[in-house]
């Protein structure tokens, strides 16, 4: 026999789970409801530790390849605003063939040498560098972990209150957490990714590069990724998707340049 929740006890549960979600309810630079569970400390420790076993596991490049990227990532990161809590950025450039970057909480970037190969001057790599940073400012580490932890806790709660047990119940909930997946937490991380490309392009702007050298990029990128897998099965958008995104935006991102290069900021980041 299936043993359910009592009926005078899902309602009250339901409305406290309500009641956590809206408690922890935040707002991207955007304007767009996160959800964010987690203190920045919390995060900025997690970053520190995801760095560190970066380190462990890949060489580190120095030298002129190191000289460059730290130029772009200073300029980039010297726009973003004081409220945003991060007084210094390290910087690592890892030797990795893989075309990847990232940045984390509490100031810590990391480019592969991989990335170098795609991106052909210090404006596409700035619009790397400056989407990277914009998923830090965006708070998205803590948006994706959190996601995810009220995605599990509510599956467990949902089974427990719907009485679904054994063989059955295990199917049902098997079914609910792909649902879940496809249906919250992978859209979310789209949703991240075309954020962060808002973010990073207004940020290079301010910095002094090329806004439209994003576009140039992503066809790189484009020409490099045949076989990609479809676009509702990704954690990015396509890289079409991508580009006409970034397009929609250089008409804000445009203006900032040119008064960036009025206001003497002219990056000259030498390969």
């Amino acid at each position: 026999m299936q043993r359910m929740l009592p009926s005078r006890l899902r309602m009250p549960l339901a409305i406290g789970l309500v009641g956590i979600t809206l408690a922890a309810c935040s707002t991207s630079p955007l304007g767009r409801s996160q959800l964010a569970f987690y203190p920045d400390d919390q995060l900025e420790q997690m970053g520190k530790q995801s760095f560190a076993q970066y380190q462990e596991k890949l060489p580190e490049i120095g030298g002129a390849t190191y000289d460059y990227v730290q130029c772009v990532a200073d300029a980039i990161t010297d726009e973003v605003p004081d409220d945003a809590g991060i007084a210094t950025w390290e910087v690592k450039v890892f030797k990795d063939d893989a075309v990847n970057a990232f940045a984390l909480p509490g100031g810590y970037i990391g480019v592969n040498s991989g990335l170098l190969d795609v991106t052909e001057n210090q404006d596409q790599l700035a619009a790397v560098i400056g989407h990277e940073v914009g998923h830090v400012l965006a708070h998205h580490a803590n948006e994706r972990v959190s996601t995810q932890a009220a995605t599990q806790t509510g599956l467990s709660i949902l089974q427990s209150a719907a009485g679904l047990e054994g063989a059955a119940g295990e199917q049902l909930m098997g079914l609910l957490g792909a649902g879940a997946q496809y249906g919250v937490i992978l859209p979310f991380s789209r949703k991240q990714e075309s954020e962060a490309d808002k973010v990073g392009l207004d940020l290079m702007a301010q910095a002094g590069f090329d806004p439209r050298a994003s576009i140039e990029l992503w066809q790189n990128m484009a020409a490099q990724s045949q076989g990609a897998p479809p676009e509702w099965l990704s954690t990015h958008p396509s890289n079409q998707s991508r580009i006409q995104g970034l397009q929609a935006r250089l008409d804000q991102a445009m203006p900032l340049y040119k008064q960036a290069q009025a206001n003497g900021e002219r990056p000259n980041c030498q390969r």
